[in-house]
């Protein structure tokens, strides 16, 4: 890397990978849950796989993001999902398995899997 539009061109590749855009972009935001407590619990395979499956269904209005710690450690890994003029909805205790059904059924779908909500675990 030698000059400023190659740096460039490497943040654009990496930005496409990962499914990052500007949040100005995205109708719909996943927010998942990434300090220690997330992390150790297995937030970094749901983060993983909520991104691969956004990129391979082709969803463009949907930005899947990274937030330290949501404060309710005990329900860890956590996502949270906003869709522009709904209110939010926080899925608990995920794995990657979850976040396969998380994107088919309410990103896709628009059917909300109220067995993994926050309020179906208490």
């Amino acid at each position: 890397m030698k000059t400023l539009a190659e740096l460039q061109a490497i943040r654009e590749q990496m930005k496409n990978k990962m499914n990052i855009r500007e949040e100005s972009e995205a109708g719909t935001r996943i927010v998942v849950g990434m300090a220690t407590c997330g992390i150790a619990a297995g937030a970094r395979p749901v983060l993983t796989t909520l991104s691969e499956e956004v990129a391979k269904r082709e969803l463009k209005d949907v930005l899947v993001t990274q937030t330290g710690c949501i404060g309710v450690c005990r329900f860890e890994p956590i996502v949270e999902v906003y869709e522009p003029g709904k209110e939010k909805v926080t899925y608990v205790h995920m794995t990657p398995e979850k976040a396969r059904r998380i994107i088919n059924d309410h990103i896709v779908n628009g059917q909300v899997v109220t067995e993994y909500t926050i309020g179906a675990a208490e």
